[in-house]
């Protein structure tokens, strides 16, 4: 394989990657220094609040409560996860961006989360969202990262179906 092939691999998506990391990271410590724990602040009325909470399990509080073994559980998890993906982000076309786009976020989302497991513990989240009584669990830009990288793969992959009839 010459040098331009090494290159032009969807590695270079690790880009986004690493600016949605910093970006997520950013804002925690943003809602981390001006937030209360537990005490919504309106941003959107009737809609979104910044709500400061500590996420001991996975995405949207799941095995919160399960201990010790979850901790390690979800770090072992989203490192396997990350590292399946930038694989096959090496072994891809960098203009192959359907499936790039979704793995870079995907992988930044992940990343983001465990850098936060890693520091303290637990996730940081803070965006709240709510319509009348019902309240979406507490999540932050690492968690939305991830969201919108399965939502995409998903879309996508009904597409490519769709190209290969």
């Amino acid at each position: 394989m010459n040098t331009n092939q090494k290159t032009s691999t969807a590695l270079a998506w690790l880009v986004l990657s690493v600016v949605l990391i910093a970006l997520d990271q950013w804002t925690k410590s943003i809602a981390t220094a001006n937030l209360q724990m537990g005490e919504p602040v309106v941003f959107v009325a009737g809609f979104w609040d910044w709500t400061l909470a500590h996420n001991t399990g996975a995405a949207f509080s799941f095995l919160a409560n399960s201990g010790e073994w979850a901790h390690w559980f979800f770090v072992v998890m989203k490192i396997a996860v990350s590292l399946v993906l930038i694989v096959l982000l090496g072994k891809m076309p960098r203009q192959q961006w359907r499936d790039a786009l979704p793995y870079a976020l995907i992988i930044a989302g992940a990343l983001g989360n465990l850098v936060d497991r890693f520091r303290f513990g637990y996730v940081v989240d803070f965006i709240e969202w709510y319509y009348r009584d019902y309240h979406w669990p507490v999540f932050n830009i690492a968690d939305s990262c991830i969201v919108v990288g399965a939502v995409l793969l998903i879309l996508f992959s009904f597409r490519k179906k769709e190209e290969a009839k």
